[in-house]
Formats: structure tokens, C-alpha cells, sequence
């Protein structure tokens, strides 16, 4: 009977520090599963793919309303800009030149490349009144400002047919 009270208290012991020692030396049934170390499946992490899929998403939404007051401010920008025609030039001069040049089609193109948009620019001189990239590209507003700017400065000798 002194044994057995002697690995009593150690057994105790054990079996309050690492409950599945417990488990598993306390025999029972040999049906029953045995739970330990190796039985242990890793935690899953599932739980956490709704909120961070909800935090990815709230990243993609402000960075488009970010995006969409920048656009909408460039555009408030370009219609202050251009709301005025510069030097004085009416528009009626500027649709005629428009209309002789192009059929007033601002994405139109000559046949050799050269001159483009609706007022038939070259390069060189759509950047010489402020544009940059291809003139046939750039919005009808843009180019009735930019049309203006070289009617200001040098009158319709620029478009010595049409002008």
C-alpha cells in the first residue's frame, strides 16, 4: 500500500499540469478516441477571411472615391479653363475654321498623319500654344481653347485656306 501512495501525489500532479497525459493514462475504454499531440488539428484561420476580405475591400473603395474626386477635380479644372474663349475670339470664328477643317470632327486626321483634332494642328504647334500629346486626342473643349490661344496670337494665318 506505501507504493502506491508514493506515485500518487506525482501522477496527480502530472495529470493537472497536461490533462491529456490524463486522458490518455486513464485507460477507459479502448473504442474511446485517444486525444493528444499528434491527434491535434492546426487551428484554422477561416474565421479571419471574412474580415480581412472586408478590409481589402474597404482599401479598393476609398482608393476609387479617391480616384473619383481627382478625375472630378481635373474636370472642374478644365471647365474653368476652357470656359472662356482667350484673346477675345468669338466661337462663330472658331466653327468656321472648324467646319473648313475638319467637318468640325475633333478626332479627325489628315491623310498623311501630320495635322490632327478638329482644327488640323500639327505637333509643333499644338505645343506651342500649351498642348501636349496628340491634338486628335485631347477633348473638343481643349482644342476650341488651344484653337483660340493661336487665333489671339496670330490671327487666321494658321489656316491660310480656311482662316
Amino acid at each position: 500500500m506505501l507504493a502506491k501512495r508514493t506515485h500518487f501525489i506525482p501522477v496527480l500532479v502530472l495529470c493537472a499540469a497536461f490533462p491529456a497525459v490524463a486522458l490518455a493514462a486513464s485507460g477507459g475504454d479502448s473504442a474511446a478516441p485517444r486525444i493528444g499531440v499528434a491527434d491535434a488539428e492546426p487551428v484554422k484561420i477561416a474565421v479571419l477571411h471574412r474580415p480581412v476580405a472586408s478590409f481589402h475591400q474597404t482599401i479598393r473603395t476609398t482608393v476609387e472615391r479617391i480616384e473619383a474626386a481627382r478625375r472630378a477635380r481635373l474636370r472642374r479644372e478644365r471647365r474653368r479653363l476652357f470656359a472662356s474663349l482667350p484673346g477675345g475670339v468669338s466661337t462663330a470664328t472658331l466653327e468656321a475654321i472648324a467646319a473648313c477643317e475638319s467637318g468640325g470632327d475633333p478626332t479627325a486626321v489628315s491623310a498623311d498623319g501630320s495635322y490632327r483634332g478638329k482644327y488640323q494642328f500639327s505637333v509643333g504647334t499644338w505645343e506651342s500654344v500649351g498642348g501636349s500629346g496628340d491634338p486628335a486626342a485631347a477633348s473638343e473643349r481643349e482644342q476650341d481653347h488651344r484653337a483660340a490661344l493661336l487665333y489671339a496670337a496670330s490671327g487666321s494665318s494658321p489656316w491660310p485656306v480656311c482662316g
